[in-house]
């Protein structure tokens, strides 16, 4: 499955969105919401390539537990404005899925490429960056513990 992921990772390099949407996907529950074969998984029949039609997650969840469907439309909301009530969303996770999403915030916003502005001895600004590391890092893939 690490080839389809690595597919999958490559065809949303550079939107930090689909990033985190994707990351969610391929890290909790085992991969198995980012594989072939479910519904917003996508083909493009031109080039073979996978993608995830995260708009058509909300459609297509219901037979699956909360936590599940939870963890799938906060991945939606990210990655595709897919409205969703947060308070509602988190208040169902377990502690692995709320370390997922809190990574997946911090991918959003940026934090992993974050810069500074700070003030030089002259009173100008000067831009420092990117800062090391995240601020809130991605839990490691295939963790038992992320349900």
């Amino acid at each position: 499955m690490t080839e389809f992921h690595d597919e999958l990772r490559s065809r949303v390099r550079g939107s930090y969105t689909l990033e985190a949407g994707t990351e969610m996907l391929i890290r909790a529950f085992g991969g198995r919401f980012a594989a072939p074969g479910n519904p917003w998984v996508e083909e493009d029949p031109m080039t073979g390539k996978a993608w995830i039609d995260f708009g058509a997650i909300p459609a297509t969840i219901g037979a699956l537990s909360c936590g599940e469907q939870r963890i799938l439309m906060l991945a939606a909301s990210v990655a595709a404005d897919v409205p969703v009530g947060l308070g509602e969303i988190l208040d169902g996770l377990d502690r692995p899925l709320v370390d997922l999403a809190l990574a997946a915030f911090a991918h959003v916003s940026g934090s992993h490429w974050d810069s500074e502005v700070r003030p030089s001895d002259d009173g100008t600004y000067l831009v420092h960056g990117p800062r090391p590391g995240t601020l809130y890092p991605w839990p490691e893939e295939n963790t038992p513990n992320v349900s």
